[in-house]
């Protein structure tokens, strides 16, 4: 396109052909791949905001490759021969050009801005003046601001506006253009690319309307997953109170963690239930996965962890169980968990764990991780045989339980040394407050749960 500076003004040598030709190819081999991912999209359910939004993400890149495609064509090859009316609509189609002479006050189109606006090749190019009567009304604002910028004051255009064709279709039009000027600076006509740019606009609308659905699905799979925690699961913050013996012998404190906003719930859970013969259970554990459908199965672990130690099952027995109920579902499963039975008299703590970070032990302001028993993820191997452990604490000491949220990797160091805080705590809840301020109540990439028991007595 000549520049606005001068019609004199010499044109930049095209690239070589060679290097067009490797991005011609390069481009192909994209096409491929993404038609590729496409055609394994099309087999997700029409029903999944998750599959349409792919499918819509890969139209679009087809699209936009296609035209990279056709116009790396048109770059190497040159201007394309006049086409058949029957291939007007192809790819190479898509790109028309235009000049406008002011002085003659004619116009020259291209043969494809014809195809383009849906225009007889045979009658005569609009004018500038002419033009707006193919543009919808909403549009020919815009388009008289980029026309008179680019000849009063040689802004270059490039915008939009939609097109009525003679069929009634309506057309994206996305416009290029500069002015050329000539000898004595006065503008002498008005050069313009023309891409249709419809398919493109369409595909990029598609993606915007599935991300949106998408994201409303996840949200509303976020308010199911946490009003069903919130009706199966212990309160997330604060003290937990035993129905009966209340803080006799533990005092107990719990948080959940939630992960950053917008993230789908996971299946991180704590327990503490007291049981018939005066011990307490405690347990924590996380589930695989996110959402309603993670937190229901999470509440049906739950359940039949609350119920089989109700029924006087030990910490290994109760996850060599678990481990079975998980290998028996539909839909395979794995979870993390932990375990502990504590018994007032004499004071001991009986767990078992399956895959999950062992309980920390806190005493005169020091702190340390108990021995781990063996034990493999539950629902990861039929008839997994779980170990256990049993050890004796004193009065004043403080067990931590914690999912793998709140420590990812070997980090366990930084709990542990919160032994001296610990130590100058009042309370369970004390504690629990310098957990959250050392972690973070947000923001985390995953849920976590924790669980703080102090011995009272």
């Amino acid at each position: 396109m000549p520049s606005h500076l001068s019609a004199d003004h010499p044109a930049a040598q095209p690239p070589g052909r060679g290097s067009v030709d490797a991005l011609i190819t390069q481009t192909r081999r994209l096409k491929v791949d993404v038609d590729a991912v496409r055609r394994d999209a099309q087999g997700i359910d029409t029903g999944d905001p998750q599959g349409r939004w792919q499918r819509a993400l890969c139209d679009l890149a087809l699209h936009q490759l296609e035209d990279l495609d056709a116009h790396l064509a048109q770059l190497r090859d040159g201007p394309p021969p006049a086409p058949a009316a029957a291939h007007r609509e192809s790819l190479l189609s898509r790109v028309g050009s235009a000049e406008w002479n002011l002085l003659a006050d004619d116009a020259v189109w291209s043969e494809e801005l014809y195809g383009i606006l849906g225009r007889d090749p045979a009658t005569p190019a609009l004018t500038l003046d002419e033009l707006p009567s193919l543009v919808l009304d909403e549009d020919r604002p815009k388009l008289t601001v980029m026309v008179t910028d680019c000849l009063v004051d040689a802004r270059p255009i490039d915008g939009e506006f939609r097109v009525v064709r003679p069929d009634g279709g309506v057309r994206t039009v996305h416009m290029m253009g500069e002015p050329v000027l000539d000898a004595d600076g006065a503008t002498a006509s008005m050069w313009a690319v023309l891409r249709d740019v419809s398919e493109l606009r369409r595909s990029q609308s598609e993606v915007r309307e599935t991300r949106d659905s998408l994201h409303r699905h996840r949200q509303s799979e976020r308010r199911l997953a946490v009003e069903l925690r919130e009706a199966v699961l212990p309160p997330g913050r604060g003290a937990v109170r035993l129905p009966h013996r209340g803080t006799d012998t533990l005092d107990l404190a719990a948080r959940h963690l939630p992960a950053a906003t917008g993230s789908l719930i996971g299946g991180d859970w704590y327990d503490a239930l007291e049981l018939p013969d005066g011990q307490t259970l405690l347990s924590v554990g996380d589930l695989t996965g996110h959402g309603p459908a993670v937190t229901a199965d999470t509440a049906m672990l739950l359940g039949a962890l609350r119920g089989m130690g109700m029924a006087g099952a030990g910490p290994a027995q109760l996850m060599s169980w678990l481990n079975q109920l998980l290998d028996a579902t539909v839909q395979p499963a794995l979870a993390g968990a932990l375990c502990c039975r504590y018994r007032p008299e004499p004071r001991t703590l009986t767990w078992a764990q399956a895959g999950h970070p062992a309980p920390l032990l806190f005493r005169d302001g020091t702190g340390r991780r108990l021995d781990t028993p063996d034990g493999v993820l539950l629902g990861a191997t039929t008839g997994a045989l779980y170990g256990q452990a049993e050890t004796t604490l004193e009065t004043g000491d403080l067990l931590l339980l914690h999912t793998t949220g709140l420590v990812p990797g070997d980090s366990t160091h930084r709990l542990l040394d919160l032994a001296p805080r610990f130590h100058e705590a009042r309370t369970a809840q004390d504690c629990m407050r310098t957990v959250v301020e050392e972690f973070g109540e947000t923001g985390r990439e995953d849920d976590a749960c924790v669980l703080v028991a102090r011995v009272t007595r």
